[in-house]
């Protein structure tokens, strides 16, 4: 079969409704609320059912005709997210082919990685190790492809089985569990689907998981999901509806059919405000509200019912805590997390005890209004303030599971609180400081907020050798008083060598002194350093 015509998106789509009927309670079984909807295989199921009904109705007479149809109904019959995200991943297919494109190999490929674009737009905040994970994975490896429709469809449900396999990794809360994406889990299956009925070949990867339970029997609704149509609103006022709505809750979907309707999708305490949300823009219409329980805790190693999980700003900072097995959300320099992307990081954590390190006074603001939202209601939340990511990592240094909850909370505040902070960064603007007037274009050096050091730059970006000498002038003050562990994350466009200089450095004039590095990834800061 050389190019997809209508004869094998019809195919395609009952392909999708028996793969998915069989492995519903899989599917469900797998599930790791809230990470995923609580009924994802059954949700799935209901939209590409939906589809496939609307396809078999229409008669269509060309496959750009048969995909649109095929989107259409699966954003009218979506439900919950992993719902409204599959319908996206029809519909990025529809829209390429509406342009003209043949699906051929190559049409295919181009195709796949647009729907990736269409799908990832309509999730307000996209989480690693979840199906946006796994269809990312996909897009990665088909993109560019100039083999043939058979080849491309099968490196794309190859690509989406090796990335499923790899969300526990992604996301502390599967790890726990010893299971995969619920979500991903879905769209390996529909796009073995799609393989199967190009190659003329069953292509049902396996995948060993142990199924938990969602909820237990007698648990009340703690929040609720709302969903419902939207027509006749105005796309250019989506942004604000998706923002309204992330300030209500998580889960946040606002997905369109390409005809002028869209799928909108929240799980939030409070229905009316998100109805409301809605009726502001345009005409809501088949509003479903289902009752979200409390899930059941996923107990990490040891049995303890408590996660730690961290906000800072810089990716690569986030990547080192990762790599340590933490839940980050790494936010861009000078901007603050939504509630939604708070509340989120809250509810992939494992257990009811959820401890929160946030690596600056304003990450610590959002932290503590996420603590007290509605949708954080059945966690026991503890925002421990740090002032700097240094703090973030002392305090994650005594973290020990195996001691009693509060006890490893207080132990975690007095590291974070004992830890002095040095700052080396360019002053933005001219400014009169206690060792005397600041000009733009400075280094300027802090400790503990309090400036202590100007070095003039004269608008010239400052030397290794200039950025060393600053940073021991201003560890030299901090370990006036006594110090044995020196902690550096060095910002974004720090030159690699500064770290190892300043190590050496450090070695000389204070051999007592053991030092940690860090790449951070911040834009706002040249160093940062702490001394413990």
């Amino acid at each position: 079969m050389r190019v997809l015509d209508v004869a094998a998106v019809s195919a395609w789509s009952a392909a999708c409704v028996h793969s998915l009927d069989g492995l519903r309670p899989a599917i469900n079984g797998i599930n790791v609320y809230p990470v995923a909807d609580s009924d994802t295989g059954s949700n799935l199921l209901h939209t590409m059912t939906g589809a496939h009904r609307a396809l078999a109705d229409a008669g269509p007479a060309t496959a750009a005709e048969a995909l649109a149809v095929l989107a259409q109904g699966a954003v009218a019959a979506a439900r919950g997210n992993s719902g409204v995200i599959i319908s996206q991943v029809v519909r990025g297919l529809a829209d390429w082919a509406a342009d003209g494109g043949e699906l051929d190999g190559p049409g295919l490929a181009a195709a796949l990685v647009h729907a990736d674009e269409v799908a990832t737009g309509a999730v307000s905040r996209p989480v690693a190790g979840t199906m946006i994970t796994v269809l990312h994975a996909v897009a990665t490896v088909v993109r560019g492809c100039t083999g043939d429709l058979a080849e491309v469809a099968t490196a794309a449900a190859g690509a989406a089985a090796a990335a499923l396999e790899e969300t526990p990794k992604q996301l502390p809360a599967l790890a726990r569990a010893g299971v995969v994406d619920a979500g991903g889990r879905g769209l390996v299956a529909v796009l073995d689907a799609l393989a199967g009925v190009v190659t003329g070949t069953a292509t049902e990867h396996e995948h060993a998981l142990e199924a938990i339970t969602s909820h237990a029997p007698g648990e009340v609704a703690y929040a609720w999901e709302v969903m419902y149509l939207l027509d006749g609103v105005d796309e250019a006022r989506l942004p604000a509806l998706r923002k309204e709505l992330s300030g209500l809750g998580d889960s946040v979907t606002v997905a369109g059919d390409g005809s002028g309707s869209h799928a909108v999708h929240v799980h939030c305490a409070d229905i009316g405000a998100a109805i409301e949300a809605g009726i502001e823009l345009g005409r809501p219409r088949r509003i479903r509200v289902e009752p979200l329980v409390t899930p059941t805790p996923i107990e990490p190693g040891g049995g303890l019912d408590r996660t730690v999980v961290v906000v800072v700003h810089g990716g690569a900072l986030a990547e080192v805590l990762r790599a340590e097995g933490v839940a980050v959300l790494a936010v861009p320099s000078g901007t603050t997390p939504s509630v939604e992307e708070m509340i989120g990081l809250l509810n992939e954590a494992a257990g009811r005890h959820v401890t929160v390190l946030p690596g600056g006074a304003e990450l610590t603001t959002a932290a503590d209004a996420a603590a007290g939202h509605a949708m954080a209601a059945d966690r026991d939340v503890v925002v421990i303030p740090c002032a700097s990511p240094v703090q973030v990592l002392a305090a994650l240094a005594v973290h020990d599971p195996a001691r009693r909850t509060n006890d490893d909370v207080v132990a975690m505040a007095e590291a974070a609180a004992a830890t002095r902070r040095g700052e080396l960064r360019i002053a933005l603007e001219e400014s009169l400081t206690w060792v005397g007037r600041a000009q733009s274009g400075d280094l300027i050096g802090l400790v503990d907020d309090e400036v202590v050091l100007i070095e003039p730059a004269g608008g010239v970006v400052p030397s290794d050798g200039d950025l060393v000498a600053a940073a021991m002038k201003v560890l030299g003050r901090m370990l006036a008083v006594g110090g044995e562990l020196v902690t550096v994350l060095t910002g974004a466009d720090v030159p690699p060598g500064v770290a190892a200089e300043l190590a050496e450095q450090l070695r000389v004039e204070h051999p007592e002194v053991e030092l940690t590095s860090y790449a951070s990834g911040q834009a706002g800061a040249v160093l940062l350093m702490g001394v413990e």
